[in-house]
C-alpha cells in the first residue's frame, strides 16, 4: 500500500487515518500499543504526527494488515527483527512502486 501525504513537518490524526483509510481509534490504539509511535501532542491534547512516525505506522500497517500478524508478534518482531523487517519492507514498497509505474505504462499503449 502506498500512501500518499503532502510533504509538511506534522500530520494531523485525521490526515493520518484517511490516508491509511482506517478509523482514528485505530491509530490512536496502535500508539497505545506500539513504543515506537511517539506523536506530539498540542495543549489540547490533539496529535501531530512526524514524517518518521508515518514511517512507523506504514511499518505496522503492513504488519498487522497485510501480512496478518497480531498485535503481539508485530511487537516482537519490531523488536528482535527490525533491521530485517525495515529492508524487506522497503523492497516491497519499491516494488510496488514500479508495478504501478508499469501498470501505468501499460494503460498508455
Amino acid at each position: 500500500m502506498h500512501i500518499e501525504l503532502p510533504e509538511k513537518r506534522y500530520y494531523s490524526i485525521g490526515e493520518v487515518a484517511s490516508a491509511f483509510d482506517v478509523n482514528t481509534s485505530l491509530i490512536r490504539f496502535w500508539e497505545k500499543e506500539f513504543d515506537v509511535l511517539q506523536p506530539k501532542k498540542n495543549a489540547k491534547g490533539n496529535r501531530k504526527f512526524t514524517p518518521s512516525d508515518i514511517k512507523n505506522l506504514e511499518l505496522i500497517f503492513h504488519l498487522v494488515k497485510e501480512r496478518g500478524f497480531t498485535l503481539e508478534g508485530a511487537k516482537i518482531n519490531l523488536k528482535e527483527n527490525k533491521k530485517k523487517t525495515l529492508d524487506n519492507f522497503e523492497i516491497i514498497r519499491k516494488l510496488e512502486t514500479v508495478k504501478a509505474e508499469l501498470l501505468k505504462i501499460k494503460d498508455q499503449l
